[in-house]
């Protein structure tokens, strides 16, 4: 849920997008002299700056034990890279995203989104070895660099936070937001591979677990796409640093067959009890400490609240927002929270609390027996400048606050913004088990399980077969063996 009203700015390193003048580094996994334009202080510091961002964004999943797990094994393979003098921080980030990804300076971040589809120590490894192979090899720094001696203009809009539309955020990382989000490049992509290979086989893990999990996330794609349109969502799949070849390229095989010779055992570290004993309980898709959502609707237990967004539009969640999208992404709700304060009325609060002085076309409103005030305002949108409509609902000494703006102007925004907003109340006592989250419960499979069996006491809607199977490394035919551990939803 979203607390403040203002975007999350990515924060820049002043004077460093104006100075074009090329310098010369040596590269840490190469040994080689290449062009960089950011320095390795430069570096720290951005990661250092925009780590809050992501944290503020993403929210951190509440699992201490959890936390320290994925911090112990990312350091130990981070001691045994090319760049070891760095202080590395792991982060398992409250996304549902099957995702993870690295800023510069050793800033890495994993989803439980993803964790929840590994299984074992070994394969969370590879994932890890691959990030911080990213950060070794300095590929933000060197596609940054590349770009900007080839003068290219930096225009995305957005780096690691969707909707980011502020020029402050438009410089020093624009060029690298599509690559933390979806992959740098097959060359760049496939070093980090080897890299990660590397350092996973000189901790002892095999590192064909690379292999293993390339072939896990690829096959997660290909039934997560199909069942997110079948929802109606977006889809959650992983964001392209294995996406970029197949498990059998046989560059890949060629370079993970290569690290090897790092190993000094024979048989390689898998841990797979270890890792699947601290998934028990993780959270399953939204997490019930940011709400749940079921089509639409949006249940949140902690704030004890509903909301219902038009039938249709996509609604995206993170700590700090709701965002509901139009199926022709040509209009949008937002709603976010924050504490009401010391002011006295919704109105108070919309035209003091948040100065909206030019605020017109005003109405007191009644939501379920909530006060409320809503009015027009002018705001910069994602659609550039609109008449934005605005409203705010007092509950539980909460204000919850409403924005909708469209692309054209016309009558469908405001009935779809005023339906929203009227839709606020309290949990009833039939919404409570709609606000509960879903979790991972581990079972030991005995001889005559099967996932279609286990799908059936599972609390999964739509192909739970087939989702227990992706979890469990089984897809799409494979079943339990008896005696291991096998991932259920409950």
């Amino acid at each position: 849920m979203l607390r403040n009203l203002s975007r999350v700015l990515l924060l820049l390193l002043p004077g460093l997008v104006a100075a074009q003048i090329a310098a010369c580094a040596v590269n840490p996994v190469s040994g080689g002299s290449e062009l960089a334009l950011l320095s390795e202080a430069d570096e720290l510091r951005l990661g250092r700056e925009n780590d809050i961002a992501v944290r503020k964004q993403y929210g951190v999943y509440a699992d201490a034990r959890l936390q320290a797990y994925v911090q112990q094994v990312g350091e130990r393979l981070a001691a045994k890279s090319h760049r070891p003098q760095l202080q590395y921080s792991f982060t398992v980030l409250d996304s549902p995203e099957v995702n993870a990804f690295a800023l510069p300076g050793g800033y890495i971040y994993i989803t439980r989104g993803i964790m929840a589809h590994l299984n074992s120590e070994a394969e969370l490894a590879a994932v890890l070895g691959h990030e911080i192979g990213h950060v070794t090899a300095r590929h933000a720094v060197r596609q940054y660099s590349a770009a900007q001696a080839a003068n290219v203009g930096f225009a995305l809009g957005s780096i690691l936070i969707p909707n980011l539309g502020s020029r402050a955020g438009q410089s020093l990382l624009n060029n690298l937001g599509n690559a933390l989000l979806s992959g740098y490049g097959r060359d760049h992509e496939l070093e980090a591979d080897r890299l990660g290979a590397e350092y996973i086989a000189r901790n002892d893990y095999d590192p064909k677990a690379m292999i293993d999990v390339i072939a896990l996330l690829k096959n997660q794609e290909v039934f997560e796409r199909a069942l997110a349109a079948k929802e109606g969502r977006a889809p959650r799949v992983y964001h392209g640093v294995f996406a970029s070849h197949p498990s059998a390229d046989e560059r890949l095989q060629q370079v993970v067959g290569e690290a090897d010779k790092h190993r000094s055992v024979t048989n390689g570290r898998v841990e797979r009890t270890a890792y699947l004993k601290l998934l028990d309980g993780l959270a399953w898709n939204d997490s019930e400490a940011q709400g749940i959502r079921h089509g639409a609707v949006f249940y949140h237990k902690g704030l004890d609240f509903a909301v219902q967004f038009p039938a249709g539009w996509r609604v995206d969640n993170n700590p700090q927002r709701l965002l509901a999208i139009s199926p022709g992404q040509d209009a949008l709700v937002e709603m976010q929270t924050t504490a009401r304060g010391n002011v006295r009325t919704p109105q108070e609060y919309l035209v003091v609390g948040m100065k909206l002085r030019d605020l017109h076309d005003t109405q007191a409103l009644k939501v379920n027996e909530l006060p409320g005030y809503a009015g027009i305002t002018r705001m910069q949108t994602p659609f550039g400048p609109r008449d934005t409509r605005v409203a705010v609902v007092f509950l539980h000494g909460q204000a919850f606050r409403f924005f909708g703006v469209a692309r054209d102007a016309g009558g469908a925004i405001e009935r779809s913004f005023l339906d929203t907003v009227q839709s606020l109340h309290a949990l009833r006592p039939e919404e409570r088990a709609l606000a509960r989250g879903q979790r991972i419960e581990l079972k030991t499979a005995r001889t005559g399980d099967s996932f279609a069996a286990l799908a059936r006491r599972t609390s999964l809607k739509n192909d739970p077969e087939a989702i227990l199977r992706l979890l469990n490394g089984k897809y799409p035919q494979g079943e339990p063996v008896p005696g291991e551990l096998v991932k259920l939803i409950h």
